[in-house]
């Protein structure tokens, strides 16, 4: 059995805070974990307006708290944020993340993060980075 406690991690090298000033991430289940999928509680900082393209992976996200928007930039259409939306990326979808107050989301993702992933220019995470402690 695993058992973490989310504010012992933040404390830890599995708090990754992204160079662009946008978000933090407390990567709570990783690669290492053996179980398929990677799982993180991500603060997402208000005002934070970025793109994204995960080409690598498949995303869902569940907002516990604060308010934003996802606009998938293949058609334009925006989706509001608010707690309790669920938004999944099954399509690699490029995309805009925006919040208008800071947004605490819980996010999946498949395959699972190493531990130390950040977006590269094209907004996607690699898939192989340096895995972090447990």
């Amino acid at each position: 059995m695993i058992v973490r406690q989310l504010q012992q991690a933040e404390q830890s090298d599995r708090r990754i805070v992204s160079p662009d000033g946008n978000w933090e991430s407390t990567r709570m289940l990783l690669k290492d974990d053996s179980m398929g999928f990677s799982f993180h509680i991500t603060t997402i900082y208000a005002g934070a307006d970025f793109r994204m393209h995960y080409q690598n992976h498949l995303e869902s996200v569940f907002c516990m708290s604060g308010e934003g928007e996802v606009e998938t930039l293949d058609d334009g259409k925006k989706y509001p944020i608010t707690p309790g939306t669920l938004y999944i990326l099954d399509k690699h979808d490029r995309h805009i993340l925006r919040a208008f107050s800071e947004m605490k989301m819980a996010c999946v993702f498949n395959p699972p993060l190493n531990g130390t992933e950040v977006h590269n220019a094209e907004g996607a995470y690699e898939l192989d980075a340096e895995t972090i402690g447990a």
